[in-house]
């Protein structure tokens, strides 16, 4: 059976009856490898068009960055798309806008849209202090009366100022935070020499005997506990007096209805930062941490900005050290250009995917920050494999024979690993996605990864064409200056004779050589990939009437045994190898399967496997959005101030009963009490029955009477005034008292140091109890947008990925020509998958919607590193296990190294970014590659040489005495070399 491609220099190997099935892959394997030669051909026949055509495109795309849009909605981003607690977020709104609450605004109750807050810490004392407190009056003065002009110049501008903008009362006031009016009280009483009035934490009385909830508005609160004992900070009961606090929060509202409006109210956050800044550098005893609707949206944009010189700087650095690893000290073989093209072809490649993406509508966020390192990581490897590959091929063919080769020998496996990418993205990218940063990332890493696959099959391989040429005319690989023979070489200086360094031999040393006739054993059929030598012949450019060795295209031949020829093994010019492929060939390969080196490699992989376990023990969840943003900005201080002060309580959750309830009756008011035991709580039910109590009145009472009672007495007194905006009424009958509709209480929970994940727990816990109360309610708060259902949102692309990556392999064992490359691929990317989620959370990285994309990334990572060096050792035959992983590993190992290399090096930028997002791109990655480089050059060499596959598969008894000695010359002629059998 002719185990090569139609075309090429064949071997000649023996009929052996196989399995019709692997027959069939084979005739499979063999058809694709026949496509991708003569698609190299048309390439290598038509190189300028495929040069100039990806470079033209890429130019006319480009233009298209006038239409570039930044994505304004994060929350839409990093929040699950379908969940419960949207839904009942619009129910909430219905029910009860924000512009409703006419009395109070609860801070963080509802999504208030645009607003301007402010946490107030003092460097030394309490806020409270009389110097303190004057001065926070002073600042929320300047803000009231501040004032923005829109637009900024012309006769239509208008002045707006926050009187303006707000929120009215129903007597159209302004409304402020309850603190404010408290810390007016206490300064009014002292000015007139009056008693102070008391301050009580959480929950205050104000002068119209209202009471208010201030525990998101003071903190760091001290207070005098039972017998004059100072208690702890937020360590009070309910009605606590406040004796200090360490920080105020101040929140102001502002309406944006209509895009005027909006626009206005924009401008006034901007106006409202730049006064904070201004006030704090007049006032250095205060700290001002303000925070606007806006700031998680610019913050968060705010990575790509600053990553702008990293980006630029990684992909200088990856290309000097892409420009190194092509090269090599002959100056004629050496390509240091293809690395510098390689690099070109990917940003090409970019540029299109941006220019398509732009010219289609789609906006750009911080998380595409992870798209370039996906394109670079699979084009790096699929050109050094490109270029691996070629210098393989015999030297004395024509050009395009050895790009055809190339194509045939490389193209199959780069084809399947970019499926896989494509795979893995497109699958996460789908409507079951439930994350719509993942989905958006997923869909465009996707047509990146196609667009560069395309140029690599393009302009790359142009280039490698164009280069091709440049060695058959014996030129500089570097300068493209022809190089002259060593006779014209010995006059120049010393310098010029070490930069013109080539392996020149004459005709006469030529046709002398002693390896102008070798014999080579044919072994049993193996069409797939052997032993390869990187015998280098004279140049058939300068050499015409040269002989050597029978080779393949690419110089694949079975290793003959050490008895019959023992230098065939060995490189004729050692001097002429790549640095890095000498080193694998020759120290690498030899020590990773030492004997007495593999104990400690698989001691190595169940260290790997116990840490990996450990963390993934300790996953968790990172659903907080500020872990997303430039560690150096307003939203993270604002948030270390919020968590270092106010996190004794939870954020207010509102306990909405949706539908009519009973309750006059007296077992649905015992209920309702019982589900706001334990929490701080605001309740107008809990004021209204004691306010019965208080005037003799039975709490269980007809609807009619309680529904009287509460519109027309309750409700009516000047401190119960405000629960008006907690209730809807609906009618009846003429005649007839309305019903109440809906209600709310707000209640707030005690909380630790890990408010999220008490927040998630409690919303689990008050979800179940409301499928079981006889009272139809919901709670909701705006921060549970991002904690429902966050961990399975964030989880299931990767699950679906995994799957989807297993399905394939599964699929693809069908074709190719052995099953067990999928097998073992699959348990390698479970493996690496593993380590990388593990080392990551024990590296501080919580599962969020950027570590999610690069663990999904890191299956096509690992995929592109390991499956040529399985495809490579699982495809040999008739030899030892060991001796078939140095094989793989001097193919296929080197280009993985020279990958690491340069994956490695263009990381080292991104990971100075003072960026929570960089910072996570850049641990994700750096333990993608280390623990794919780990598996490629140590975990899988030394496991393969004692699990299977069996390296004796089709090998009969007395098959060593049938081999059949084939003798061969070498004819060339101008384009191509013939192989003639002369003798069996």
């Amino acid at each position: 059976m002719l185990g090569s491609a139609p075309g090429l220099s064949g071997r000649w190997e023996r009929l052996e009856p196989r399995p019709r099935a692997r027959m069939l892959r084979q005739v499979l394997h063999a058809g694709l490898r026949t496509c991708f030669h003569a698609l190299g051909r048309f390439v290598a026949s038509h190189p300028v068009f495929f040069a100039s055509a990806p470079v033209l495109l890429s130019i006319l795309l480009g233009a298209s960055f006038s239409r570039y849009r930044v994505e304004e909605d994060v929350e839409s981003l990093l929040a699950p798309k379908h969940s419960l607690a949207k839904i009942e977020g619009n129910l909430v709104e219905s029910l009860f806008p924000v512009n409703r609450s006419k009395h109070a605004l609860y801070s963080d109750l509802q999504t208030p849209g645009r607003y301007g807050r402010v946490i107030i810490t003092t460097r030394k004392g309490s806020v409270l202090d009389p110097v303190h407190l004057d001065t926070i009056l002073k600042l929320h003065r300047r803000i009231y009366q501040m004032q923005v002009t829109v637009p900024a110049t012309g006769f239509n501008s208008f002045n707006y100022s926050f009187s303006y903008l707000c929120l009215p009362d129903d007597k159209n006031i302004c409304i402020v935070d309850d603190i404010i009016r408290a810390m007016e009280e206490i300064q009014s009483a002292r000015i007139s020499n009056r008693s102070i009035p008391v301050l009580r934490y959480p929950i205050t009385q104000l002068a119209d005997g209202r009471q208010a909830y201030i525990g998101h508005q003071l903190g760091g609160v001290q207070g005098w506990g039972p017998n004059g004992v100072v208690r702890g900070l937020g360590t009070g009961a309910r009605g606590e007096v406040v004796r200090s606090a360490r920080a105020l929060q101040l929140t102001y509202y502002l309406q944006a209805r209509g895009s005027l409006m909006d626009r206005v109210a924009g401008q006034w956050e901007k106006a409202f930062c730049a006064e904070l800044q201004h006030f704090s550098a007049l006032h250095p005893k205060l700290g001002l941490y303000p925070s606007t609707s806006s700031s998680l949206r610019t913050d968060f944009q705010f990575s790509s900005v600053l990553a702008h010189r990293p980006l630029l700087a990684s992909l200088g650095v990856c290309g000097v050290l892409a420009i190194l690893c092509c090269s090599m000290r002959d100056c004629v073989r050496s390509k240091p250009w293809l690395g510098l093209l390689a690099l070109l072809s990917i940003t090409l490649s970019g540029l299109t995917a941006a220019g398509i993406l732009n010219l289609t509508g789609a906006t750009y966020n911080s998380t595409y920050l992870g798209i370039p390192f996906v394109m670079l990581g699979h084009g790096l490897f699929g050109s050094f494999e490109m270029l691996s590959s070629w210098r393989r091929t015999r030297e004395d063919q024509h050009v395009k024979e050895r790009v055809a080769s190339v194509f045939e020998d490389v193209m199959l496996r780069f084809s399947g690993s970019t499926m896989l990418h494509l795979m893995t993205l497109g699958l996460a990218a789908s409507p079951l996605t439930n994350m719509e940063a993942v989905r958006l990332f997923c869909r465009t890493a996707a047509l990146a990864i196609t667009i560069s696959y395309v140029y690599m099959l393009s302009f790359y391989s142009s280039c490698l064409v164009f280069t091709g040429y440049l060695e058959t005319g014996y030129r500089h690989g570097c300068f493209c200056r022809r190089v002259p023979k060593p006779d014209r070489l010995d006059s120049k200086p010393a310098w010029y004779r070490c930069l013109m360094y080539t392996r020149y031999q004459d005709e006469n040393q030529t046709t002398t050589t002693p390896h102008a006739v070798s014999h080579s054993h044919a072994h049993p059929p193996n069409p797939s990939l052997t032993h390869t030598h990187a015998h280098t012949h004279p140049h058939s450019a300068n050499n015409p009437n040269t002989l050597g060795h029978s080779h393949e295209a690419n110089s694949t031949h079975v290793h003959p045994h050490p008895h019959t020829h023992p230098t065939a093994s060995t490189d004729p010019h050692p001097q002429d190898s790549h640095f890095l492929l000498g080193c694998m060939r020759r120290c690498y390969g030899d020590w990773i399967t030492n004997t007495y080196v593999k104990p400690f490699v698989v001691l190595l992989y169940l260290i790997y496997i116990s840490f990996g376990l450990m963390g993934f023990l300790q996953v968790t969840q990172g659903s907080d959005p500020s872990a997303l943003v430039g560690m150096d900005t307003a939203t993270v201080s604002y948030a270390r101030a919020q968590q270092r002060y106010f996190s004794s309580y939870s954020p207010v959750i509102g306990f909405y009963i949706y539908e009519s309830a009973p309750y006059w009756n007296a077992s649905v008011q015992r209920d309702l009490l019982e589900y706001a035991k334990g929490f701080q709580r605001i309740s107008w039910l809990e004021a209204y029955l004691n306010y019965l109590s208080d005037n003799n009145q039975s709490t269980s009472q007809p609807r009619e009477n309680f529904t009287r009672t509460l519109r027309h007495s309750f409700l009516r007194e000047p401190q119960f005034a405000h629960f008006a905006d907690d209730i809807i009424f609906a009618e009846r009958g003429q005649g007839e008292e309305p019903d109440v509709a809906a209600s709310r209480i707000f209640l707030v929970a005690k909380t630790t140091e890990n408010k999220r994940e008490e927040m998630s727990v409690l919303l689990d816990t008050l979800r179940r109890l409301s499928l079981t109360s006889r009272v139809r309610f919901l709670i909701f708060n705006p921060s549970f947008v991002y904690l429902d259902r966050y961990a399975a949102a964030v989880s299931s692309p990767l699950r679906h990925s995994l799957l989807a990556v297993l399905f394939l392999l599964g699929l693809s064992s069908l074709a190719v020509v052995e099953p067990l490359v999928s097998v073992w691929l699959g348990l390698t990317l479970l493996s690496v998958q593993f380590g990388v989620l593990g080392f990551m959370t024990l590296w501080g990285v919580e599962l969020d919607c950027m570590s999610v994309l690069c663990l999904i990334s890191a299956l096509g990572h690992s995929a592109d590193c390991s499956g040529p060096l399985l495809c490579s050792f699982t495809s040999g035959r008739d030899e030892s296990r060991t001796r078939w992983v140095r094989v793989a590993l001097e193919r296929h190992g080197v280009p993985s190294l020279q990958t690491l290399i340069c994956y490695g090096a263009a990381l080292v930028p991104v990971g100075s970014v003072r960026s929570n997002l960089t910072r996570t791109l850049f641990r994700c990655l750096a333990l993608t590659a280390g623990c794919s480089a780990l598996h490629t050059l140590a975990f899988l060499p030394t496991l393969l040489t004692f699990l299977p596959p069996s390296k004796n598969r089709g090998h009969r008894p007395g098959g060593e005495g049938q081999r059949q000695e084939v003798e061969c010359v070498e004819i060339n002629d101008s384009t191509r070399v013939v192989d003639q059998i002369t003798t069996v």
